[in-house]
This record gives structure tokens, C-alpha cells and sequence, in this order.
């Protein structure tokens, strides 16, 4: 059975992403460290080649990118292979949005939770 490894990232909507990312960097002492947004390293769980890391990151209030979820926020969660995954919760009768994307940041599928919820899963690339 195919498992997810841990959250790679969670991302939020909101009105001015520049001025979250300033109040987090500046209240919370979050290390922004590309725009809008920021990467928690942790050595738990990694490999040699998949070294690990948790994303904050904020998109505009007016963003696409959590559709079709409903929720102004989604959860990213690493996975071993997305492949498999993604054919595990179909052969469930999951809502599997049917793309998903390949860069030099690994591969990324999504499937929305009973609740409506877009939940992103990521492949990272080795070394990464």
C-alpha cells in the first residue's frame, strides 16, 4: 500500500503575500527564502538523495492553484512514488484531478478529500 512520507509543504490564500511573509518573517522569525514563502529542513525520514524539508508558502487571495478545492489553504504531502499513488486512490474511487505537472521540482498530482479539500502530492526529484 502506498503511504505518504510526510508534509511537504502547506500553503495559504491571502490578501498581500509580500506583508504575511514580512509578518512571519519578522513576528515568527520564519526565514523567508523565496518569495513568499520559506523551507523548514529536517534530517528525520531523508535519504542521501532525497534530503527532506516542510514548504510554507502564500498565494494571492485571487489564485487558481488550490481549484478545485474549496478551502483558501492545501496540504502538500511527500510521497515515494506518485505514480502508484495516484492509481491507488483511483482503484478507491478518489477524485484524482487528472493532470499532473513534472519540473526540476519533482512531480506533483492532486486529489480533492471528501470534505472538498485539494490535497497536492509531491514526488520529489533526487537530490532534492
Amino acid at each position: 500500500m502506498e503511504r505518504v512520507t510526510g508534509i511537504g509543504g502547506v500553503f495559504f490564500k491571502c490578501k498581500d503575500p509580500a506583508a504575511l511573509s514580512a509578518w512571519y518573517a519578522e513576528q515568527l522569525g520564519v526565514n523567508i527564502a523565496f518569495p513568499h514563502g520559506a523551507v523548514f529542513s529536517w534530517p528525520e525520514g531523508q535519504t542521501p538523495e532525497r534530503p527532506g524539508g516542510t514548504t510554507l508558502g502564500f498565494f494571492s487571495a485571487d489564485s487558481t492553484y488550490m481549484d478545485p478545492g474549496k478551502a483558501p489553504f492545501m496540504v502538500n504531502f511527500r510521497v515515494p512514488n506518485l505514480a502508484a499513488m495516484l492509481a491507488q486512490l483511483r482503484a478507491g474511487g478518489c477524485e484524482v484531478v487528472d493532470k499532473t505537472e513534472v519540473s526540476e521540482f519533482g512531480s506533483f498530482g492532486w486529489v480533492v478529500d471528501p470534505e472538498g479539500n485539494k490535497v497536492e502530492l509531491w514526488e520529489p526529484p533526487e537530490g532534492a
